[in-house]
C-alpha cells in the first residue's frame, strides 16, 4: 500500500526539497511518524513537546481535515493523500 504526504514548500527546508514523500503506513499517526522519522528536522515543526500535533499545523486526509474524521486514528487506504498545511497569521 502507498500513501502519498505532501509537504508544504515552507518545509521542505526539511525534506530535502521534496515536495512529497511516499508511505506505506496505515494511519495518519503512522504517516507522521514515518515522515519525522526520515526526516528529524521536521519533527519539532508537526508534534509539540507531548507529542500532539502542533495547534497551527492542520492534516488533512484527501479534501477532509482529519479533526473531523477520526483524527490522527484515520485509516489510510492505497492512493490517499495526507496534506500538512500550516496555519498562517498576520496582520
Amino acid at each position: 500500500m502507498a500513501i502519498t504526504i505532501e509537504i508544504p514548500t515552507a518545509f521542505r527546508r526539511f525534506t530535502e526539497g521534496a515536495p512529497k514523500v511516499q508511505s506505506g503506513a496505515a494511519t495518519v499517526a503512522e504517516a507522521l511518524t514515518d515522515l519525522t522519522t526520515k526526516y528529524p528536522a521536521l519533527s519539532r515543526h508537526v508534534r509539540d513537546e507531548q507529542g500532539q500535533i502542533r495547534q497551527f499545523l492542520n492534516v488533512y486526509l484527501n479534501e477532509e481535515d482529519i479533526r473531523f474524521l477520526n483524527g490522527e486514528s484515520s485509516v489510510l487506504k492505497d492512493g490517499d493523500r495526507v496534506l500538512l498545511v500550516p496555519s498562517i497569521a498576520g496582520g
